[in-house]
């Protein structure tokens, strides 16, 4: 029995794997989506770019909080050679993506946004990633088995490229996948009465 759990927690993603991560945490939610359209401001880098749009999908769900809701917003973006990888449009995209990255360290950043009716608190993990050089083989095995399509980045460490492309990583390893679990966990305790 896990003795931790924020009241009426909401999880404001659309996304299977942030969901996924959270319920193996143990921790009981509410799933809602935030429609909205991810553009941000020019001029905006890095963890900047993630923390204003999970901030922005914060504002379209937090009008429904009730006084004991606490909801949780997050993007992530992969960072490399100082632009953001998007997901890409179609499997072309994704093999010149694949390409870039083969050989390469890049940056995975998640930003987290905890909303309350009175408060808000937004944080970030950054983790560096370093492909294998990747050969022409693997990224098709790749394109014709995973799903590059729905990740930014075009890849999925939890999936075959990342099992076989991926020599080190720094940092989080939940944080790549789409939710930096320990920062979560440690930041709920902290705003959630008698959590510590």
């Amino acid at each position: 029995m896990h003795s931790f759990q924020p009241k009426n927690l909401i999880l404001g993603s659309a996304s299977p794997r942030r969901k996924a991560l959270l319920e193996a945490m143990g921790l009981e939610f509410e799933l809602r989506q935030a429609d909205m359209e991810e553009s941000y401001p020019e001029g905006l880098t890095g963890h900047q770019i993630t923390d204003y749009l999970a901030r922005q999908k914060a504002t379209i769900l937090r009008a429904d909080l009730d006084q004991d809701s606490l909801l949780l917003t997050a993007d992530t973006v992969v960072w490399f050679n100082n632009s953001v990888l998007e997901k890409p449009a179609d499997m072309n995209e994704a093999q010149e993506t694949l390409r870039r990255l083969s050989g390469q360290w890049h940056e995975v950043i998640t930003s987290v946004c905890f909303s309350g009716i009175a408060k808000q608190l937004t944080e970030h993990a950054v983790t560096s990633v370093k492909f294998t050089d990747l050969s022409e083989q693997m990224i098709d095995t790749y394109l014709q088995i995973g799903h590059p399509l729905d990740k930014a980045g075009a890849y999925g460490i939890q999936e075959w490229i990342g099992l076989v492309g991926v020599e080190t990583i720094r940092g989080s390893y939940t944080n790549v996948v789409g939710l930096p679990t320990e920062l979560v966990y440690k930041t709920l305790r902290t705003m959630v009465p008698g959590g510590n």
